[in-house]
């Protein structure tokens, strides 16, 4: 299924996803089971802390980021299905999924200069610890421009800015499948036949690629409409940071900070959810993966070939297959 730009682009996404999900488990397991309980904010353990803001900050913009390409592609390849083969290649799927990798990193730039390590040396029963732990550099808690300008970033370009653009999409590629099925009730009027080799005709089913297109174009609503409902919240929670200053971001933001993480998690988890309850061939293809790899049953060749040629979600490129003659 790979062969298709759009799985390609939905991979990066899983795999970003995944990437993100799996590294929450030893940050939980550490951050309120271990710390709780021994209390003792060793260097390595800030040094994890600071690492697990980073990387998971990282990885979810690029999720965004594909998320966001996710949209355009589907949106270029309604809008112009006749130079669909030019806008969605197999290098321009490329070039975005590099774009989408690289973009981040330069977005949370700031991010990874606001917050740093510091020490607080303390005296328990005359002796002396040092405890260590994550907050704003120096330079971040005596601006507070900075700090306002930092947010600004964060909130408007990583969060606001692509739920907009978002919205924009969703909202038209709804409006695309209304005109679709709106033009559908036209068409049941008229009856499609088909030439045999005989000179007689008969009617014909439905072509499929119609319905597998509006189901694809519902699963990705579905994404796009899950991520805005994960993202919307966050972004202006940060667009009032930004206005409040650092007094909201301390008493406000790191105690809501782990239901935001929470939300981001969980739309990760429900994709898959969506992958396999919205497209028959995704279903198809996973059974007899699990079957192979898990059960070790054999595939038939036939079934094989037959799963790799068809592709629910390769829906941009239409072929005339049939002859249709409407009779009165």
């Amino acid at each position: 299924m790979i062969n298709a730009p759009i799985n390609r682009i939905l991979t990066a996404l899983a795999v970003t996803d995944v990437l993100v999900m799996l590294e929450y488990v030893p940050y939980v397991y550490y951050y309120y089971i271990v710390l709780p309980k021994n209390l003792d904010f060793p260097l390595l353990g800030a040094i994890y802390i600071l690492f697990h803001i980073h990387f998971a900050q990282t990885l979810h913009t690029t999720s965004i980021c594909l998320t966001l390409m996710l949209a355009v592609w589907r949106f270029l390849a309604l809008r112009y299905p006749a130079r669909q083969h030019i806008f969605c290649s197999h290098s321009r799927c490329t070039l975005g999924i590099t774009i989408s990798t690289i973009l981040p990193l330069i977005l949370c730039t700031p991010t990874y200069v606001t917050i740093s390590i510091t020490s607080e040396p303390i005296i328990e029963n005359t002796t002396k610890y040092t405890l260590y732990h994550t907050d704003l550099s120096e330079t971040f808690r005596t601006d507070k421009t900075l700090l306002k300008i930092n947010f600004w970033i964060y909130a408007v370009f990583i969060k606001l800015l692509p739920c907009c653009i978002l919205t924009v999409i969703s909202s038209w590629l709804i409006r695309t499948l209304f005109i679709a099925k709106r033009r559908k009730q036209v068409l049941r009027s008229y009856v499609c036949y088909v030439f045999r080799e005989d000179g007689h005709s008969k009617a014909t089913k439905p072509l499929k690629t119609e319905r597998r297109a509006e189901r694809t174009t519902k699963m990705l609503i579905a994404v796009l409409v899950l991520f805005l409902i994960t993202e919307f919240p966050q972004g202006i929670f940060a667009f009032f940071i930004g206005i409040k200053g650092k007094n909201l971001f301390l008493d406000c933001y790191q105690q809501y900070g782990a239901v935001m993480d929470i939300l981001a998690l969980v739309s990760g988890a429900i994709n898959f959810i969506l992958y396999c309850f919205m497209n028959r061939m995704f279903r198809k293809n996973f059974g007899l993966l699990i079957r192979e790899r898990i059960f070790g049953c054999t595939v038939p060749a036939k079934i094989e070939a037959k799963s790799a040629t068809l592709n629910e979600w390769s829906v941009e490129s239409f072929s005339l297959k049939r002859i249709c003659n409407s009779r009165v």
